[in-house]
């Protein structure tokens, strides 16, 4: 029976170009999405823009524009840099779409109607100078558990997360004030009495975890959930549903996350099923949530925590694919800092596939990684067409010029038979337990395997024999073995594939089955699948 495979992708800010960081990251959710297919699995892969917050707003001010300006600008810069490297999404959004903003309100209602929404009267960070009351992102100081410089509910040195008024020496974030505290009423989320359901959730799903998700949830399970403000008084945001709320948006940490729902809802709905039904927890369904290390807390312990609140049945994140830091040379790279490799500047250097493989084979899965432009030639001079693109340039070529492209009929063989058969599964498992650099070694290892058949039957010799049968079977394996690279390592390597699926006259669409070619086959065109980048 086939499964159901939810994959979201984590929302990428709306206030700067997406970065190689950004890249390393998320790029597991698409090699996870297009595996799954080609295993003939039910996807909803999903992502968007996070278009809500006051960084936004603090960026529209400096620029004398209005913050949709901004989110709609870096929206589009975003689906242009999923594209340029052929990412697969399902559906990518933004969080500024009426249709999100509904579905965030409807859900808002039921978890004030279930109990776990209530208003509060709290004392609240308030910038005289500026007249206003002050979002997370507006008040600088230093972290309550580390000390280090810290913005609003997270600090980046240490990755606890706390509410903004446990922020030490507190100043506004536009004018250098120091707050003062003032009453304010807001909507609060009780996580507080998930602490025992989410400890639990935690003990049930960890062990399917990365190690940086194990020690940050448990980090920060073990300094007790409080209670967290659902609005804020801002301007650009989601209304608030309830009455006494005109003056205040919904806080974005909470609506954010909610767009993996939103946006699978209607997935689901476009292709005419029930979005409850898919979403019920149950063997037949396996979510994944791919995204860096500084946001495993809020998939690990909010978002789960909103969908208890719902109390619709909807699965908890099973799979947490959580990536740590990519960096230059030694250093972390920063906005501040301006050491950013742009998506799109890559996209512009490199072939997608080139890049795709580069950062599939060197996730940051257990430790930060240094990305150098060298390393990424290197790979491709390597492995892209050293050896996948030499392999089949040499055994095409030569039947062209030799045979007119007419692929020999032979006998495949059976060791060969047997270790694809091996790497399908093997390599299968490995992605499915998002360990993708295992994934990439083992599918290197099998173009290496080929690479020695091909050497070791040396069908140069062979086809001088007066008996051409050993030379039809080596030719038959060869073939044989480059039609099932192009399924083995169409996940990560979208454009040289198709290439081969073309040129062999296979089905469009790549599968995750050994298969063979069509007996009598004249090869099409036969372009070079990658070109050594000097």
């Amino acid at each position: 029976m086939n499964r159901k495979i939810l994959i979201g992708g984590a929302w990428p800010y709306a206030n700067y170009s997406l970065h190689v960081g950004h890249l390393a990251a998320l790029l597991p959710g698409d090699v996870l999405a297009r595996y799954f297919r080609q295993n003939g699995d039910e996807v909803v892969y999903v992502s968007g823009t996070d278009s809500h917050g006051t960084p936004i707003t603090q960026r529209a001010k400096k620029e004398g524009v209005d913050p949709s300006e901004i989110a709609h600008k870096y929206h589009e810069e975003f689906v242009r840099s999923f594209g340029s490297l052929n990412f697969s999404y399902d559906m990518y959004t933004a969080t500024y779409t009426d249709e999100h903003k509904k579905r965030v309100q409807d859900m808002l209602v039921r978890m004030k109607e279930n109990g776990y929404l209530y208003d509060k009267e709290k004392q609240q960070d308030y910038c005289e100078t500026c007249g206003k009351f002050l979002a997370d992102r507006e008040i600088t100081g230093l972290c309550p558990v580390c000390g280090a410089p810290a913005k609003g509910d997270q600090c980046d040195a240490c990755l606890s997360s706390f509410d903004p008024s446990e922020l030490k020496d507190k100043h506004c974030i536009t004018c250098g004030n120091a707050t003062v505290l003032r009453p304010n009423h807001e909507m609060v989320f009780a996580l507080s009495k998930f602490q025992n359901k989410l400890e639990k959730y935690y003990q049930d799903n960890h062990k399917q975890w990365r190690t940086n998700a194990i020690n940050e949830t448990k980090k920060y399970l073990e300094q007790g959930l409080p209670d967290r403000d659902a609005t804020r008084s801002l301007e650009w945001g989601i209304e608030v549903p309830f009455e006494g709320y005109e003056d205040k948006r919904v806080y974005v940490w909470i609506e954010a996350v909610m767009g993996y729902l939103t946006t699978a809802m209607r997935v689901c709905e476009e292709r005419g099923e029930s979005f409850d039904q898919f979403m019920q927890d149950g063997d037949d369904l396996i979510s994944y949530y791919v995204h860096g290390k500084d946001n495993i807390p809020f998939h690990t312990v909010i978002y789960p925590a909103i969908i208890m609140s719902l109390e619709n049945g909807w699965q908890l994140p099973k799979m947490i694919v959580s990536s740590e830091y990519v960096k230059l040379g030694e250093d972390k790279m920063s906005k501040s800092k301006g050491n950013l490799v742009p998506i799109l500047q890559l996209a512009e250097q490199f072939e997608a596939d080139s890049v795709r493989f580069f950062f599939t084979m060197n996730n940051p899965e257990r430790r930060d990684i240094s990305y150098s432009e060298e390393e990424l030639i290197a790979a491709h001079n390597k492995f892209l067409c050293g050896a996948f693109g030499n392999f089949v340039n040499r055994n095409v070529s030569f039947l062209k010029k030799k045979f007119k492209g007419v692929v020999p009929s032979g006998v495949v063989a059976p060791e060969m038979v047997e270790q694809t058969q091996r790497a399908y599964a093997e390599i299968g498992a490995k992605i499915e337990a998002g360990e993708l650099r295992a994934a990439v070694e083992q599918m290197i290892g099998y173009i290496q395997d080929a690479n020695k058949f091909y050497d070791t039957q040396a069908p140069w010799t062979q086809v001088k024999q007066e008996d051409q049968t050993d030379f039809n079977n080596t030719t038959a394996t060869c073939m044989y073995l480059i039609a099932n690279m192009s399924n083995l390592l169409a996940p990560v390597l979208t454009e040289g594939t198709a290439k081969i699926r073309t040129m062999l006259e296979l089905d469009e669409t790549p599968c995750w089955k050994p298969i063979n070619i069509k007996d009598g086959l004249v090869l099409g065109d036969c372009p070079i699948l990658y070109t050594k980048i000097q």
